[in-house]
């Protein structure tokens, strides 16, 4: 397979999008509020599954190597085996998931976002059993903890993500800024 100049552009730039979006958030117990998952969705429907997932990734080896990245401006691996750290490494899953659907539905927004809840709940699973374990919590604890006040927020970045990214697919593929095989792809009509 050969990557193109453009498409290693588009992908460092939703890396830049994600590295600048993730650490905005609002300390509200062992987890933060953060516009990370908003950014990851947002790339999985500019760059598709697999470019997201080199996105996403990225971002995370970039906080792993200490730039501050990751929520609340921090950074480095004690942050990654840390109590959240488990929501960092569910992104990858979460982008998989939500790929695989997006990628292929991307103009049905109601399948896609069903296919972005779905990648949510797998990225919350994750982060709850680890949470649960490195914070010496009950899995009933770190729910309460780390994902249900979570919850209407991450359906709205849904909501957005599912709204706005179609669009900025199709108007990035219109300028051919993003090689998009899905675009052509009849399977993609809702």
């Amino acid at each position: 397979m050969k990557i193109k100049t453009k498409d290693m552009v588009m992908t460092a730039l939703m890396t830049a999008v994600i590295c600048i979006l993730a650490p905005v958030s609002i300390p509200v117990g062992p987890v933060p509020i953060s516009l990370a998952t908003l950014a990851i969705l947002i790339a999985v429907y500019v760059l598709g599954m697999k470019r997201a997932l080199a996105a996403v990734v990225l971002y995370i080896l970039i906080g792993l190597a200490g730039v501050p990245v990751f929520s609340g401006y921090s950074a480095g691996p004690a942050k990654l085996a840390g109590p959240t750290g488990g929501y960092l490494i569910g992104y990858i899953p979460m982008v998989a998931i939500a790929g695989l659907i997006v990628d292929r539905y991307y103009k049905n927004r109601i399948i896609s976002a069903a296919g972005m809840i779905a990648a949510t709940a797998v990225l919350y699973l994750i982060g709850t059993a680890w949470l649960a374990c490195s914070a010496n919590m009950s899995f009933a604890a770190a729910l309460m903890a780390g994902v249900i006040p979570f919850i209407p927020l991450d359906m709205v970045k849904i909501v957005i993500a599912a709204i706005l990214g179609p669009v900025l697919k199709a108007r990035l593929d219109r300028a051919g800024e993003i090689t998009s095989p899905s675009l052509s792809d009849n399977r993609c009509n809702p």
